[in-house]
């Protein structure tokens, strides 16, 4: 957009002023009358108030250099080594070296076969293992040399190396990590005191507030870089407890570990992740804020591991379309997918379709429920605000410990390809259901007992396609009443349609585990 203004010559300007003085000389030479009234002086106008914007500049410094100057010596290199043997994965991070890649030569060309050659030399099961570094970010927490850090910088490493920002060298052990919020802690052995920076509270960081960051980026050791809280609670799907501070200070490979500091050079953040199309930094970083992880880095240091308090239920969010097919006034709370048996949930009578409101008087919902129960200590009692079937009730529950993650998977080996009997079409959302069979059972690995109705068709672009539904799927329950045949589901949609909702909910289970499925209830009666 352009912008014109007024331009004046030299010569106009001396015209005016000439003439503006000749006015005054003559009024000189010729003074007014004495019965002329004298003019009262004009009551100056009042100067507008100046505008206030909210912060007015507060806590804007004209440099970061004290700053920096203080905080550096807290910081340091983390440096990791690794003896990967041939068929392990050595990709551990983001942080690491990466395997170098086989450029392309042309097709038969001996550049080709060598390069071809030289790479299955590697990875054949005579090779001899290779050793693997990686660098990362950390900053110490206590003067008797306790360091905090990212777990993926740190994890399957054989040897741990710190270095100070003085080129002090340490060696470093291990004293706990934690692989859901991608925690580690380390210890050093320092014959003096080590400078040492505190946390702050990230709840009351602020988004616009100014931040910085400082780490090693692609091994360049001590490098400070400056910018603003870009926002609060990001989900970037990292892991169960994610509530990100999203911040612009420029953070690359290398700073993950390192600190986010506010103004007063407290640490309200722990640098964890990036977006990034090509590598480098675009201005979207991500740090654990310090409110989450001290709990956890405090249990890490004194234990070496975490425990997390635990109910034993499957949820998801109410979204507006889970909210209609309940008929739930407001989409707010977290819906209970599953019961765990035995568990905290089954104890307090929790049941499947139940809407978990408020946890001890705090409203949540489905995103927050996890990380919100995992801070409460193994046999406290919480008190859940519930929503069950339009009634709204408050349930005590005892908080158990959070299991041990179970690796086995279930085995599926599909031994036929006969659909089930008493195939149905459910016109509009695109699917098809049928009974479940010996053998629908066999052929998707389903247990003797197994209730429901079969999904055995998918179309392409469908509404039930763009849900996530497959052939093998179980409709369990439509509109929170169970159904075990394609009828029981037709009869429960159909009532959906007389009561005039605009969206039918169907429990779904897979290998997974179970879901909510909203879907927008087609018009007609068709099947």
């Amino acid at each position: 957009m352009s912008f014109r203004a007024a331009v004046f010559s030299r010569s106009c300007l001396a015209m005016g002023l000439v003439t503006a003085l000749g006015a005054q000389a003559a009024r000189a030479a010729d003074p007014a009358p004495a019965s002329t009234p004298v003019p009262a002086p004009a009551t100056p106008a009042t100067p507008p108030a100046p505008l206030r914007l909210p912060g007015e500049g507060r806590n804007m410094p004209d440099s970061f250099a004290d700053l920096a100057a203080r905080l550096l010596p807290a910081v340091v290199n983390v440096s990791t080594t690794e003896m990967v043997r041939p068929g392990e994965d050595d990709d551990d991070g983001d942080d690491g070296d990466s395997t170098p890649q086989v450029p392309n030569f042309p097709e038969g060309s001996p550049f080709e076969k060598f390069f071809h050659d030289f790479m299955n030399r590697q990875d054949s099961p005579n090779a001899p293992p290779r050793k693997m570094q990686a660098l990362g970010s950390g900053f110490i927490i206590d003067p008797s040399g306790v360091i905090v850090t990212n777990n993926h910088v740190v994890r399957h490493a054989d040897q741990i190396t710190i270095t100070l920002q003085d080129n002090t060298v340490l060696k470093a052990r291990l004293l706990g990590h934690d692989d859901r919020t991608d925690l580690a802690v380390l210890k050093v052995d320092s014959p003096k005191p080590l400078p040492a920076v505190p946390f702050g509270d990230s709840d009351h960081a602020r988004v616009g507030d100014w931040v910085l960051a400082i780490g090693n980026p692609f091994g360049l050791s001590g490098t400070v870089t400056a910018g603003i809280v870009s926002s609060r609670g990001r989900n970037i799907e990292q892991g169960p407890y994610d509530d990100f501070i999203q911040t612009d200070a420029p953070i690359n490979k290398g700073n993950s570990g390192g600190p986010l500091f506010n103004l007063r050079g407290e640490v309200i953040g722990i640098n964890t992740a990036i977006y990034s199309p090509s590598g480098g930094s675009v201005g979207i970083g991500f740090s654990i804020p310090s409110a989450e992880a001290q709990g956890i880095i405090e249990q890490l240091r004194h234990h070496g591991r975490v425990t997390r308090g635990w109910i034993g239920v499957r949820i998801q969010d109410v979204t507006q379309e889970i909210a209609d097919g309940l008929g739930l006034k407001d989409p707010h709370g977290a819906l209970i997918a599953g019961v765990e048996p035995k568990g905290p949930a089954a104890v307090a009578h929790l049941q499947t379709g139940d809407v978990i409101q408020s946890l001890n008087g705090k409203d949540i919902d489905g995103r927050a429920l996890p990380r919100l129960v995992a801070e409460l200590a193994g046999g406290s009692v919480a008190h859940l605000g519930i929503w069950r079937k339009g009634q709204q009730m408050t349930v005590a529950i005892t908080i158990g410990a959070l299991p041990e993650e179970k690796t086995d998977k279930a085995d599926s080996k599909p031994a036929s390809k006969n659909p089930a009997q008493g195939s149905l079409a459910i016109a509009g959302m695109g699917f098809t259901v049928g009974e479940i069979d010996d053998i629908a059972r066999q052929k998707y690995n389903m247990a003797e007992g197994q209730k429901g109705v079969l999904v055995t068709g998918v179309t392409d672009d469908s509404p039930a396609a763009e849900r996530g539904l497959r052939p093998g799927d179980v409709v369990t329950e439509v509109q929170q009443a169970a159904v075990n045949t394609p009828a029981d589901l037709r009869r429960q949609i159909d009532a959906a349609r007389t009561q005039h909702r605009k969206t039918v909910l169907f429990l779904v289970q897979n290998a997974d585990g179970l879901r909510w499925v909203p879907f927008p209830l087609p018009e007609g009666g068709g099947h």
